[in-house]
Parts: structure tokens; C-alpha cells; sequence
């Protein structure tokens, strides 16, 4: 929102209530480069627990719905929410102006990330990079952050791998830190970009295996970003098509891939196929 006044709330309420609030809502958000409209008056709810991955072709607006929960994009119009509450913005005498520092860290805490070139500290061993989060912004004494990054590491297969540094290990393993990692902050929503675009073939059923087992395990709201469509079709709850900053068409695995409904979903799937 670019407009500090505020916004007048008959368009949207301060906190979603009611029993089944989404984890996540973008409710009419724009986004847009100068001319340039990248997502158009988005709507899309996550429910607690669902597994949503997000594809279609490059310039669709994918990677920002990630951004923008992550904080790393502003929006020009509408309000996201996480866990019930607006992200971005806050209640001010009646109306939703933008969000303080406080506010921002208190709502960006819920959210964890993974990226498709992993952002591991060189200088830190795969503990030293689990802990450092815990420690610094969650307040967790070494001792209490380093119990819970070796309980993580040993849930992604990591925990004999714990005192080497990055350089030390394969793409795939460095991945699997990194879930580590942004597990150990404790978010209630996930977010995947890519995670296994940088990863070899013979590698990326290690992330998908770590993937599909927080799915099974943990009550994890998990949004993702791929290319990759046998690995949407594995792991996800709905996938949504995005094109021109809409949803195209969502549904089931099955009901998207094996049946799409719209003319332009179908010459997307047809030409990704005819490229693998």
C-alpha cells in the first residue's frame, strides 16, 4: 500500500476470524513494475496444513507471491494475511495503514524459506547455520537452540554431516541444511522456491524424499514454486497456474494435470512435457 493514510476497511477486516480462517490469504493484491502488472488483483487462500505449489511460465508472477510473504517486495493495493492477521499492514484508528518494524518482524516470524541456491553461512557448519536463528532472534540459550537443530538434522538425514562447513557438502546436502535450518525458527508456513532447480538429477530425490516426509509428519501450510511438474504432482495438495499474475486454473494434481480445464493451461503442460 502506498498510501500512509490508510485504507478504508469496508473492503477488508482487520483480523479473519471464524473456524476455518486460511493460514494464508492474498486478498486483491497488486503488484506492479512501472507499467508492468506482475500479479493483478490476486485471490488465493492456503489452508492450515495444505501443500500449494504455484507453476507456470516464467514472468507469471510465481516467484513474488513468495516475496511478498517473505517481505522482500512491497504491494501497491489489497492485504495479505498470515495466520489470521495482516502482514504488511495495521490497524491505526480505524484503518489498515502500513505495518511498523515490530509488527513486520512479529508476522514475518510465522514464515520460514527455502531458496533455490540454498544462502548458507560459508563460515558456519551445518549446526552453526541451524542455530544461529534460534539464538539471535528467538532468544534459545546455545544448548536449547543446538537440541533442536540436531533433532532437525537427523529428520533430514543430516546429523552425521553436522560440523561440516558448506563447502564440504553436495548441493543436495547443502539443501537439506537449509530445510534444516528455516525449520528451526519454528514457522507455521513454509515457502519453497526452486529447491530443486540447482540440484542434479541424481540428487533431488533426497530434497523431495525430506520434502514429502515434513508433508507426512508435520502440520506444515507449505507454498511452493517449481518447474518441475512430476515433482508438484508427488507433493502437492492443489496446484495453481499462474499466468499474467492470475490464477489460471487450480486443483488436485490429477485434476489439473491429467484433465485441465482451460485452453492455455493445456498448451502450458503440452509444451513443459514436450520439453522434458
Amino acid at each position: 500500500m502506498k498510501h500512509d493514510k490508510g485504507q478504508d476497511l469496508t473492503q477488508y477486516a482487520l483480523r479473519l476470524e471464524g473456524d476455518n480462517v486460511p493460514m494464508v490469504r492474498f486478498q486483491n493484491v497488486t503488484k506492479k513494475y512501472g507499467s508492468l502488472v506482475v500479479l493483478d488483483g490476486l485471490n488465493l487462500d492456503v489452508a492450515e496444513g495444505e501443500m500449494v505449489t504455484i507453476i507456470g511460465p516464467s514472468g507469471s508472477g510465481k516467484t513474488t507471491v513468495l516475496r511478498m510473504l517473505m517481505t522482500l517486495e512491497t504491494i501497491d493495493s489489497g492485504v495479505i494475511y498470515v495466520d489470521g492477521e495482516p502482514l504488511t499492514h495495521m490497524e491505526k484508528n480505524g484503518r489498515l495503514v502500513r505495518a511498523n518494524a515490530a509488527h513486520l518482524r512479529l508476522i514475518r516470524s510465522k514464515i520460514g524459506m527455502c531458496f533455490q541456491h540454498f544462502n548458507l553461512f560459508p563460515h558456519m557448519t551445518a549446526l552453526g547455520n541451524c542455530i544461529e536463528g534460534p539464538m539471535q532472534v528467538l532468544g534459545l540459550s546455545k544448548q536449547e537452540a543446538e537440541e533442536r537443530a540436531l533433532e532437525l538434522l537427523d529428520l533430514v538425514g543430516m546429523a552425521e554431516k553436522r560440523d561440516q562447513h558448506p563447502s564440504r557438502l553436495s548441493g543436495g546436502q547443502q539443501q537439506r541444511v537449509a530445510i534444516a535450518r528455516a525449520l528451526a525458527m519454528r514457522p507455521k508456513v513454509m515457502l519453497f522456491d526452486e529447491v530443486t532447480s540447482a540440484l542434479d538429477p541424481e540428487v533431488i530425490s533426497e530434497v523431495t524424499s525430506v520434502i514429502r516426509r515434513l508433508v507426512d509428519q508435520h502440520n506444515l501450510t507449505m507454498l511452493m514454486v517449481t518447474h518441475q511438474i512430476g515433482f508438484a504432482r508427488e507433493i502437492s495438495d492443489r496446484i495453481c497456474l499462474f499466468f499474467d499474475g492470475k490464477i489460471e486454473e487450480q486443483g488436485s494434481p490429477e485434476m489439473l494435470l491429467d484433465n485441465p480445464q482451460n485452453e492455455r493451461t493445456q498448451q502450458f503442460l503440452s509444451a513443459v512435457l514436450e520439453a522434458n
